[in-house]
């Protein structure tokens, strides 16, 4: 029998106990655990040589949930573990029922185990979502070993660990829900489906800051990492990959919350576009990716006077905060623009998160048309990424940018000059800019 020491905020281990953690600061953060000593399984593997191996084709299983399948990198790999994180009442328990209910419509045998509520009250959501399957499993229960136990005699297809924070095992004395206690069950998990064949999804609960011990800790065990976001106090969930080792990672999926559970958005472009582009000022439009998936996007800015003299504020939701000021500053230099003693707010609508710098574009038209109190031309559409100098560099798949805004009627779009495609292939209005003094010409200021 071992002693540790292990940080309940990060998970940092010590033989002895620490007052504050050398890892995280943290005070008064470790927790006495006693280890086990295992037994040592010798590997007979033998090296292999590159031209030796065979690649093993992976066989995905669709659930028919279009966006968790277009997340999940178009089917879920046999054998896999993903881990599904995201804030309490977010509707991460519902998705999996739905997912569950799919599977095993499809013939599969699911076993799902919670550690936060009865099977009764796991059935009465599924009856209001519309669960109705003899093949799915609930079990009750917080102990992993006899979870295990379950594991091996009614051998599921597939396992649903509702939540990794309840789960515990009786081999650390550590309460459930501690770094130590999550690490171990998750590692057991992942033994078996790798032994067993079984695919598992853990949920996992994270705040805001993603600081609780679990997800945040558990990513590079397991296979995906998908997150489930959005406000509880509104309808629309967003389901975004931020790991997968068998598809894309920033793909997204958009759900409506109902009473009668989540259903996919099939065209997301629609929740993410209100009628104000071309209405009110300081509002544009801007084509950009989430994923492989192309989808048009609002970008809003309000420019007004400060309160807080000499010191205004620069308020950033959805973009990148230190490249926004980046282009305030080349908005100011590069096209004469002043926004001394004027605060400048910038939203994503819909709650998205833009990375792509093919934004620029779109938020310097929104920031000229918000200072200039001009709305934007209706019906118009930009990307472009903006370098120091001003000029309008060419992005990747622009055709198919283009072709998204013109399949939902926009008339406009604006592009850098080297994405313009040959003449004669879209209907829609495209105007090629190679520096943003040329913007001018698209607002008509």
């Amino acid at each position: 029998m071992k002693i540790t020491y292990i940080c309940q905020e990060c998970g940092y281990e010590s033989p002895k106990w620490l007052g504050k953690c050398p890892s995280c600061s943290s005070w008064n953060s470790f927790v006495e655990v006693e280890r086990k000593k295992r037994e040592i399984i010798v590997s007979m593997n033998e090296p292999l040589s590159y031209e030796e191996i065979d690649i093993d084709k992976f066989e995905r299983i669709k659930t028919g949930i279009s966006e968790f399948d277009r997340c999940i990198g178009g089917g879920i790999v046999k054998g896999s573990i993903t881990l599904i994180g995201g804030e309490p009442g977010i509707g991460k328990s519902t998705l999996l029922l739905q997912v569950s209910h799919a599977l095993e419509k499809k013939g599969y045998k699911v076993l799902y185990v919670s550690g936060e509520e009865s099977p009764s009250q796991i059935k009465m959501r599924g009856e209001r979502i519309g669960v109705k399957a003899k093949e799915l499993y609930i079990l009750s229960e917080t102990l992993w070993e006899q979870i295990e136990e379950k594991l091996n005699s009614l051998k599921p297809d597939f396992f649903v660990c509702d939540s990794i924070q309840t789960i515990f095992s009786s081999n650390l004395d550590s309460l459930p829900g501690s770094m130590a206690q999550v690490k171990e069950v998750t590692s057991r998990i992942f033994n078996i489906a790798k032994k067993e064949g079984i695919t598992s999804f853990i949920i996992g609960h994270i705040t805001k800051e993603g600081i609780i011990a679990g997800p945040k800790s558990l990513e590079h065990i397991v296979d995906a990492v998908l997150y489930f976001e959005g406000e509880r106090f509104q309808s629309h969930r967003i389901l975004r990959a931020v790991k997968n080792r068998f598809g894309a990672v920033s793909e997204v999926g958009l759900f409506e919350m109902e009473e009668r559970g989540l259903f996919p958005v099939q065209n997301p472009s629609n929740i993410f576009l209100s009628d104000l582009a071309g209405k009110e000022t300081g509002v544009s439009i801007y084509c950009g990716f989430q994923g492989t998936r192309p989808m048009l996007i609002e970008i809003q800015t309000l420019v007004c006077p400060t309160v807080y003299l000499g010191s205004p504020r620069r308020t950033t939701i959805g973009l990148d905060p230190a490249r926004t000021s980046m282009l305030i500053a080349i908005t100011e230099k590069r096209l004469g623009f002043s926004f001394a003693g004027e605060d400048i707010f910038v939203n994503v609508a819909g709650g998205l998160y833009i990375e792509d710098p093919s934004s620029d574009l779109s938020l310097i038209a929104s920031l000229i048309s918000s200072k200039k109190n001009n709305p934007i031309p209706e019906g118009t559409v930009f990307f472009g990424e903006v370098g120091l100098a001003g000029e309008v560099r060419p992005v990747r798949d622009s055709e198919l940018r283009i072709k998204e805004a013109e399949s939902l009627g926009f008339k406009k779009i604006v592009i850098p000059e080297k994405n313009i495609p040959k003449k004669g292939k879209f209907e829609i209005e495209i105007e090629g800019i190679s520096h943003v003094k040329e913007i001018y010409r698209v607002l008509k200021i």
